[in-house]
């Protein structure tokens, strides 16, 4: 497969994108929340896309939490993922990100994401990609985090890339509302969802002969 002809900057989302997090982060949270005497139901529909802090104030009670509280929890809940996933980050990887990546390393690239810090570190360092991102970005670096369009005008930004110019690979609505928001095309992943409304093409995942073809004639923007 040939790789993309003229440079573009490729930017991905990490959970759902990267890594086919989802299940275990939403096992990892019924494991917590259970822990702690808490209805565990409809969490993967509450979950996807958002920021920890939310998720916290969406799971506890109100009048049970702190400013320390709320991030006390995450980075517990966040502990639990990692060492639910340290064994398996290879396995869990999308299908054919890594070659995807590796097969176009030319093009910048960064990671934008919603993601905790740790995670993030830990996804990249354990799948060894860290080398091919430029920029990592996530939401505790912008005032506001996804759906907001922040987290992918700091990561264009950081390559030195106009957005139009920039191609978003998300799973998740909140993420592909982001990246509309940025002015960016994007690509939808459809690990989590089955289908997205405002996306300029679809992908199973990175084997999708389709995808490279299509990248190949992205039209580059020139001022």
């Amino acid at each position: 497969m040939s790789t993309i002809d003229e440079v573009i900057a490729l930017i991905f989302d990490m959970d759902g994108v990267i890594v086919d997090s989802t299940p275990t982060h939403t096992e990892a949270w019924r494991i917590y929340l259970d822990r702690h005497g808490l209805d565990t139901a409809d969490i993967a529909d509450r979950m996807l896309g958002k920021h920890n802090d939310e998720l916290v104030r969406a799971f506890f009670p109100a009048d049970r939490l702190t400013a320390q509280s709320i991030a006390e929890h995450g980075l517990q809940k966040e502990a639990l993922y990692r060492e639910m996933m340290a064994s398996v980050v290879e396995d869990k990887l999308v299908p054919g990100v890594k070659e995807f990546i590796v097969r176009n390393k030319q093009n910048p690239m960064a990671v934008a994401t919603n993601a905790e810090p740790l995670n993030v570190d830990f996804v990249l360092t354990a799948a060894s990609l860290r080398s091919y991102f430029k920029v990592v970005v996530d939401g505790h670096q912008v005032i506001n985090p996804k759906p907001h369009p922040d987290v992918y005008l700091r990561a264009a930004s950081m390559l030195g890339y106009d957005p139009a110019n920039c191609v978003v690979f998300e799973d998740s609505l909140t993420g592909v509302e982001a990246a509309r928001a940025a002015g960016t095309k994007v690509v939808g992943v459809t690990t989590t969802l089955a289908a997205f409304a405002d996306v300029d093409m679809t992908i199973r995942d990175f084997f999708d002969p389709k995808l490279e073809s299509w990248l190949s004639e992205f039209t580059v923007s020139h001022s």
